[in-house]
């Protein structure tokens, strides 16, 4: 079996590398013509320190593919929530699945489809170094932020928990020795207001305080096809206090304790393809549905059986209820003038009450419900060298429990005749403990070697599983799975001249195996239970990392990922009478190639210029799958199965590109700036064509102006500038509805800006 995709006519893998290569060559050639000889410390680039591999570095030090965004970055490019930095950096992907909160995330093609919430992510999202396992976790707002730090390639070996995938990691601003206050207030399209802001200064001599907030409300954009009733207003508040104490010279305590709400709407699902209704004689008579012509078209209802189980109102549109909240506690205490040691102890909780329309329509084909809790406590401790030896090392221990409990819901009653109501309901338990460490050795000046192993053992429970319909339903259920898996790195750095880095890594990643919670008739739920395995990813992998002048910079890597046990979201055949029946299983053998290019180039002060792109690509080595379409042809009589090997992977666009350009100059008593940015998506390929989401291009576009002494600022913004109609994701499960999730539409709007101190 093979898959094409039809190529856009401009195509960013093609002519606009061939762009990058151009200006890379004029800057070699002609230094002076981009000003790095008359005027390089006005020209020159910033140096963004990092903590990535758990020490302050400058990031074009760090032999990782890493791409860092200053909390101005974020500001400038209107970014406040996780699923925006996929138009930021070269191959990473962040898809909100079935438009609910259970987001998607893959790095370099690296993820988990999963709408199921018990299942952890490829990808390691943490937040002043505290991990948030489960995705559903990852959706609150980014405000107050520092930097992010997306790290691509698998990471174990400094880090606590494993990844396959990558890394995503946010740093908050923290407590400041002098006062700092500052508010800001926006208003833009479909009535959307935004207000958020911080207090930070000393408490004592050695105690010192921050408070943020944030808050969203408003910009429904989406519409009821049939009544007009519009969806998609936010409701979001979050919270965070910090306190620092210098408790000695050499002991500094952080305490972070954050609080945040949402109540916004779902996003609701458009009928690309239209629907046709599997009316039951005697109970229904729908029409069909027409293939929505709008982006902004949905649909929605609440039968009242289901409202009454669930205890949602008869007229509710899709819509959460979500409150998380979590506390941590960091030590950093300098033992010696050659050792360090770092303690992390955190607590993160969510509480998530999400009604979605998966099926777009006032039918009753598949309303869903989740009603989720998830506790999660983790310790993590690392001692590490300092000072300038030809030897560092970090080494460490990690432990973390994590509790999940969950109700879900599925209305099925106007669907192929069922007539029910499915009811699932779980506990999920995980205990997780690991050592790990890495070092560099200095063979020379000039040659670093690395080296990094990560021995973890994980347990996994599944307690009280039942499921089935409202009056059929199993016994409960228990399943478990032990895992010991180890992570390891191998790495050559060489650094020719100053400003100039090669490296080389061969890196084992592994992530945690776990169980399918689908909702399913009682008869089925031992077979779909059965736990998959975890996954494991050995990445080969040459980079470089190079200033080569002060005003230009140029990063760039290459990657071969051998995959094994990829974990996917398939289908498995249970037998005439029932057919094909949703399952995670394990793919054998596959494998993933290709390459990023990072540039940033000043050749004016005051303007600054970024590109990126990205691409991927893979193939199934080892996979023999069901057929489903080949399955349904014989009238599920019998599984029909398929050699996939050698056919490419799916469910992952192959290029991403994208840039920026920012100017900052002062004209009259003012300063202005002008800032510009724009992505490029490919086609998302999905085994079956029609599923396949279209390339698109997004633009977006700041203007602000703000005295000498930057005590306030206005800004205008526009977001999506050409209104483009694109879809974030597809994908159904429902034989007669194929759903859209359609992405914003354009917006503008106004910011104002005030600081105090």
């Amino acid at each position: 079996m093979t898959i094409s995709a039809p190529r856009p006519a401009l195509h960013p893998s093609g002519s606009l590398l061939l762009a990058l290569s151009g200006a890379i060559l004029f800057a070699l050639q002609c230094p002076e013509a981009i000003g790095a000889e008359d005027n390089e410390e006005a020209t020159a680039l910033p140096k963004l320190t990092v903590t990535a591999q758990k020490r302050k570095e400058q990031a074009q030090d760090v032999a990782v593919a890493l791409t860092p965004l200053s909390g101005d970055d974020l500001e400038k490019r209107g970014i406040s929530n996780i699923n925006q930095l996929q138009y930021q950096t070269p191959n990473l992907e962040i898809d909100p699945a079935y438009g609910s909160d259970q987001t998607q995330f893959r790095i370099r093609g690296v993820g988990l489809r999963d709408y199921a919430t018990n299942n952890t992510s490829t990808v390691g999202v943490y937040v002043d170094e505290v991990a948030f396992p489960f995705p559903v976790q990852t959706q609150g707002l980014l405000f107050d932020l520092e930097r992010v730090e997306v790290l691509r390639g698998p990471q174990g070996t400094l880090y606590g928990r494993n990844s396959t995938g990558g890394a995503v990691n946010f740093i908050t601003r923290k407590p400041t020795v002098e006062p700092e206050a500052e508010i800001k207030a926006g208003y833009g399209s479909n009535d959307y207001k935004t207000l958020e802001g911080y207090l930070s200064g000393p408490l004592t001599e050695d105690l010192r305080g921050r408070l943020s907030f944030a808050g969203k409300d408003g910009g429904a954009w989406q519409q009821n096809r049939d009544t007009g009733q519009k969806l998609g207003d936010k409701d979001v508040a979050a919270l965070r206090g910090q306190l620092e104490w210098d408790a000695s010279d050499s002991l500094r305590l952080n305490l972070s304790a954050h609080h945040g709400r949402d109540r916004s709407d779902s996003r609701g699902a458009r009928l690309y393809q239209g629907l046709v209704p599997r009316n039951i004689a005697g109970q229904t008579s729908y029409a069909s549905i027409a293939p929505d012509a709008r982006h902004d078209y949905t649909g929605w209802g609440l039968k009242p059986a289901f409202a009454a189980a669930t205890g949602l109102s008869g007229d509710d549109k899709p819509h959460r209820d979500n409150t998380s909240q979590g506390l941590s506690l960091s030590a950093d205490w300098s033992l010696d003038e050659h050792l360090s040691l770092t303690s992390i102890t955190a607590y993160n909780s969510l509480d998530r009450q999400e009604y979605i329309d998966w099926d777009g329509s006032a039918i009753a084909q598949s309303d869903e419900f989740f009603d989720t809790d998830i506790d999660v406590f983790s310790q993590e401790l690392r001692l590490a060298s300092e000072g300038n030896g030809r030897l560092d090392w970090v080494v460490g221990g990690y432990y973390a429990h994590e509790s999940l409990d969950e109700r879900f819901f599925s209305d099925f009653t106007e669907y192929r005749g069922l007539g029910v109501i499915y009811l699932t309901e779980y506990g999920q338990k995980a205990d997780t403990v690991s050592l790990f460490g890495q070092g560099r050795y200095r063979l020379a000046d000039d040659w670093t070697l690395v080296f990094g192993l990560r021995q973890e053992h994980e347990r996994r429970r599944l307690q009280d599983y039942v499921t089935g319909n409202l009056t059929d339903r199993t016994s409960p259920l228990d399943e478990q799975l032990r895992s010991d898996e180890t992570s390891a790195r191998l790495a050559l750095e060489w650094r020719p001249a100053a400003g100039h880095l090669v490296y080389a890594s061969i890196s084992r990643g592994v992530k945690s195996g776990g169980f399918t919670t689908y909702n399913t008739s009682a008869a089925l739920a031992e077979s779909l239970i059965e736990p998959f395995k975890p996954e494991k990813l050995l990445a080969y992998e040459i980079g470089f990392k190079s200033d080569l002048n002060q005003a230009l910079r140029l990063n760039g890597a290459v990657f071969y990922y051998d995959y094994r046990d990829q974990q996917y979201q398939s289908q498995v055949w249970i037998s005439q009478a029932v057919g094909n029946v949703g399952k995670l299983v394990n793919i054998p053998r596959s494998q993933i190639w290709g390459g990023e290019l990072e540039l940033q180039w000043q050749p004016l002060p005051g303007l600054t210029v970024s590109q990126y792109l990205g691409y991927k690509e893979g193939r199934y080595k080892d996979f023999q799958g069901l057929d489903s379409t080949a399955t349904a042809a014989v009238g599920y009589a019998y599984p029909v199965y398929t050699d996939f090997s050698g056919d490419k992977l799916t469910n992952f666009p192959e290029t991403s590109y994208g840039g920026a350009f920012a100017y900052s100059r002062s004209i009259g008593p003012l300063r202005w700036s002008a800032h510009f940015d724009y992505a490029y998506h490919d086609t998302l390929i999905n085994s079956d064509p029609a599923r396949s989401t279209n390339h698109y291009w997004l633009a977006n576009a700041r203007l602000a102006v703000a005295p000498p002494e930057e005590k306030w600022e206005l800004a205008l913004y526009g977001r999506n500038l050409f209104d483009r109609e694109y879809d974030l994701y597809k994908g159904s499960f429902l034989s007669n509805a194929q759903m859209a999730h359609s992405g914003d539409p354009r917006s503008v709007g106004v910011e104002a800006t005030y600081r105090f101190f």
